[in-house]
């Protein structure tokens, strides 16, 4: 049965170099890490309406929002966390794709069809009518595939919730085919702080959203979900001089990430999930799990694919990583590949 729960954090370990989790660097920059530790002197009290209102009118300022149209999350995983809230009688997820909503809905009772795409590409019919939810990742966790605006925006409808997985749409050059300023409200759009900015033990993201949606989200949740910390770095994150910062970054992931497409596209017995739009890649390799095993005992951590609804053991993800690194990864999987 395939492990839901499994996520590229446990596929990576001490001593190995990390491919398997999709986290930009080691730690966030030092103005970032400066700001955090300057929050430390409010953890003294419970956080404020204040607090939680700044960081909403920076993310809204972002975005072309208004401040009531954002919930601050303790990650994206909240979020999803937080869907049977909606209360759907049926949630169609798009696989392949991060797997946390699934698990949510169905331990919630949530009846829950999968709907897998056939060459990884968005088809608004292949969703069944009667699905009530729908949730998409774009661009894709683990396909790097980027779904064209309109062609996402066609699973949303009155009577239909559509869920928008946007947690790797800032490592995108222009962030081109969000729905981040979508205003509509058959649409939820989830963004996370994690992967750009090196944040995944802080849990900090957001919710964009129409306000009474948003509201039907935030019903259960306990008071001062969100700390000071998390507060204040979703406030930082989303300040102009940041998303500049972001911006640079996705360009410079981009060229890493077509360089390293070309090389592994290359050997002999590797096939590359083309095109790809995000900080990693999905290979198809043959005699996956035995290569991966190989790698590990080389000192390369990748993750894992059959995992994934759709994908299978020979299905392999990559973070895409600086150059020098990223021979690492070309020198050992041309080692252990066969054609």
């Amino acid at each position: 049965m395939t492990d839901l729960r499994h996520h590229g954090d446990v596929d990576a370990g001490p001593g190995l170099v990390d491919f398997a989790v999709n986290v930009r660097g080691t730690g966030p920059p030092r103005w970032l890490r400066d700001r955090l530790v300057t929050a430390l002197d409010t953890i003294g009290r419970y956080p404020s309406a204040a607090d939680d209102r700044a960081a909403r009118e920076a993310v809204a300022a972002r975005h072309g929002r208004s401040p009531d149209e954002v919930l601050v999350l303790a990650g994206a995983a909240e979020g999803f966390a937080l869907l049977p809230s909606l209360a759907p009688k049926l949630a169609a997820i798009v696989h392949p794709s991060f797997t946390e909503p699934e698990v949510a809905l169905r331990q919630a009772g949530v009846p829950v069809r999968r709907v897998v795409l056939p060459e990884y590409r968005l088809d608004p019919a292949l969703v069944p009518d009667a699905a009530d939810l729908v949730v998409v990742g774009n661009p894709t966790n683990p396909t790097s595939t980027l779904h064209p605006a309109a062609t996402v925006r066609a699973l949303a409808r009155p009577g239909r919730l559509l869920v928008v997985d946007e947690a790797f749409m800032d490592a995108v050059p222009g962030e081109v085919e969000s729905l981040a300023g979508t205003r509509s409200p058959d649409v939820v759009v989830l963004r996370s702080l994690t992967k750009t900015w090196a944040l995944p033990g802080l849990r900090a993201g957001y919710a964009l959203g129409a306000p009474t949606v948003l509201a039907r989200l935030a019903a259960a949740r306990p008071h001062w979900p969100v700390g000071t910390i998390q507060l204040a770095a979703v406030t930082a994150c989303a300040e102009p001089p940041a998303v500049a910062e972001a911006e640079k970054a996705a360009q410079e992931i981009a060229e890493h990430r077509d360089a390293l497409a070309a090389s592994l596209a290359r050997l002999p017995g590797v096939e590359v999930t083309l095109p790809a739009a995000g900080p990693f890649l999905l290979l198809r390799v043959r005699e996956g799990e035995r290569v991966r095993q190989a790698l590990r005992r080389r000192g390369i951590a990748v993750r894992r694919g059959d995992t994934f609804p759709g994908l299978t053991s020979d299905h392999l993800r990559v973070a895409v990583r600086d150059p020098e690194t990223c021979e690492l990864l070309i020198a050992a999987l041309a080692a252990e590949v066969r054609s």
